[in-house]
């Protein structure tokens, strides 16, 4: 139960950074002419989290799992997303967001995990919902909660953002190529 926490506790401190971090950003770019798109869908991005966390903890009070040698699996998984996580921040810098938020005329970010992929903070997101249940055994969370992630990301959210993005002077060029998810180093 200790390690629960210790994960639980770090993944909720570093969502609570992200939140404060994207409202310095979403500032910044407004202040440069930034518009936000989907507004209307963003509070059930944040409900979805609240209660992907809820159930989690729920569900893992509920169980108290044990670990087997296995629980290395989903440990690596969501290592390396958190890794991935921190790259696609860093390669964005002022312009990352938990909303969508689309400067005009801005150029597209092509550098870091962009450079392979057009999406790669949804696929950290996807990783994360999947591997934390399943590293502490909360299969219902990890089901219930990687398919509403999904329906909510591939039904709305992606197509607001990619639309907004074709606003960019370069999104099409640059990125038009690259798969939403899943790396590849065929370069244009």
């Amino acid at each position: 139960m200790r390690a629960f926490l210790i994960v639980v506790g770090f993944v909720i401190t570093q969502r609570l950074i992200e939140l404060i971090l994207a409202k310095r950003n979403e500032r910044l770019l407004k202040k440069r002419g930034a518009i936000e798109i989907g507004a209307e869908h963003y509070k059930w991005l944040i409900l979805l989290h609240i209660m992907f966390f809820l159930s989690l903890c729920g569900e893992v009070l509920m169980i108290r799992p044990t670990f087997f040698y296995w629980s290395v699996v989903p440990a690596l998984f969501f290592l390396s997303a958190q890794c991935v996580r921190l790259w696609a921040l860093l390669a964005l810098g002022d312009y990352w967001n938990t909303k969508i938020i689309i400067l005009p005329g801005a150029q597209a970010v092509n550098k870091g995990p962009y450079r392979l992929m057009r999406h790669p903070n949804y696929l950290v997101v996807a990783i994360e919902i999947f591997a934390l249940p399943l590293l502490f055994q909360a299969y219902f969370t990890m089901v219930v909660f990687t398919l509403l992630n999904a329906a909510i990301l591939l039904k709305v959210r992606l197509p607001d953002e990619e639309e907004a993005l074709l606003q960019l002077a370069d999104y099409k060029e640059k990125m038009a190529y690259k798969p939403r998810f899943m790396p590849h180093t065929d370069r244009k």
